[in-house]
């Protein structure tokens, strides 16, 4: 249309007096309706902070009650699994203070917190700091928990051993298959006395009967690990190398991971130091040459549709990174994990 003193004459009439809630685009006013109060909205800054600013659920450790969630955000403040800087136990911590993620997800035309019925539960009821096999139990017990009342969880380390019995809980009834974003495959065997370290949760979890090898795509591996890596080879898992990742460009990734994941349950294991370090140095092993968090966003938001029913952010080192960077990143990712979940077949018709 050309600009001129009638059309002028429309914006100021509709626009002039309005605040900052009057919204008039269908598509954006469904949102607006749900996040404003008046012509306000609550400041990101004030209240206690909670994952993505999600209601808190004060849940007793020793009678749980998850009912009324689709989702059950939960922290895992654990790092005894690192082989190298310790520091993601301060993770969960680290990503509930971050503000300004959401509450819309403009490229998936959702807001997740306000469409699914979703709480911060806090953490995870460790019984020991300092015993690694102990806690691990004590994830897989909780998680269990969440999962037997029919919510999805949505974990926040820590650091990667986590996975493994976050996965021995969901994959408990069927084997799972796993969408893994990570700048190392997580699939080395023992060493140091212990098969329970983040450098193999996935190993383990295959092994256990409860990850399906076959239905597991790994994106971003690098670095000087590779040797280690065996076992995701010889169980027929695909791994796509950062490497490979301009040539391919990420639309052919994201075919492929839909290839190979298919409709069946799938988990998304979400590694900070899959990114380069130059957008999240705060991890406990960063490897250079990685992709950009621009390029990590369209590839977890061209998974729209995948059968998700659970997910992990892992190995956010706060204490690394005087910028908050990689917890912002962190948290983004988070929010981009729940966003999927919106569209999960599992979650189907609990949209509101």
């Amino acid at each position: 249309m050309s600009w001129n003193e009638e059309e002028l004459f429309k914006l100021r009439e509709r626009y002039s007096e309005g605040g900052g809630g009057d919204i008039y685009d269908p598509r954006f006013k469904r949102v607006a309706d749900r996040i404003f109060s008046g012509n306000t909205r609550v400041a990101p800054f004030a209240g206690i902070p909670t994952f993505l600013d999600a209601p808190f659920r004060q849940v007793d450790p020793q009678n749980p009650d998850f009912s009324n969630l689709d989702v059950a955000i939960v922290g895992m403040p654990m790092d005894l699994g690192v082989t190298n800087r310790p520091g993601s136990r301060f993770g969960p911590r680290a990503v509930r203070t971050i503000e300004r993620v959401g509450p819309y997800n403009h490229v998936l035309d959702c807001a997740p917190v306000q469409q699914l019925r979703v709480a911060d539960v806090g953490d995870v009821p460790f019984r020991s700091r300092y015993m690694l096999e102990q806690s691990h139990q004590d994830i897989e017990a909780w998680i269990g928990k969440i999962v037997a009342a029919g919510v999805m969880p949505l974990s926040v380390g820590g650091d990667h051993s986590i996975s493994h019995p976050i996965l021995k809980a969901v994959g408990k009834d069927r084997p799972v298959g796993m969408i893994h974003i990570d700048a190392h495959c997580d699939t080395s065997g023992a060493f140091d006395g212990t098969k329970f370290h983040h450098g193999g949760p996935f190993r383990n979890a295959v092994l256990d009967g409860v990850l399906d090898p076959t239905r597991t795509i790994q994106i971003g591996i690098r670095g000087s690990s590779e040797y280690l890596w065996e076992f995701s080879y010889e169980s027929g898992m695909t791994v796509i190398h950062a490497e490979e990742m301009p040539a391919m460009g990420i639309p052919a990734i994201i075919k492929k991971a839909l290839e190979v994941v298919g409709d069946g349950p799938t988990y998304l294991s979400f590694d900070i130091d899959s990114l380069d370090p130059a957008y999240a140095p705060g991890t406990g092993t960063p490897e250079i040459g990685g992709p950009s968090s621009r390029e990590i966003l369209e590839l977890i938001r061209g998974l729209k549709g995948v059968n998700i029913m659970g997910g992990d952010v892992v190995e956010v080192a706060p204490q690394y990174d005087s910028t908050t960077n990689t917890a912002h990143a962190g948290a983004q990712m988070l929010f981009e994990i729940l966003s999927l979940m919106v569209f999960s077949p599992t979650m189907a018709g609990k949209s509101r």
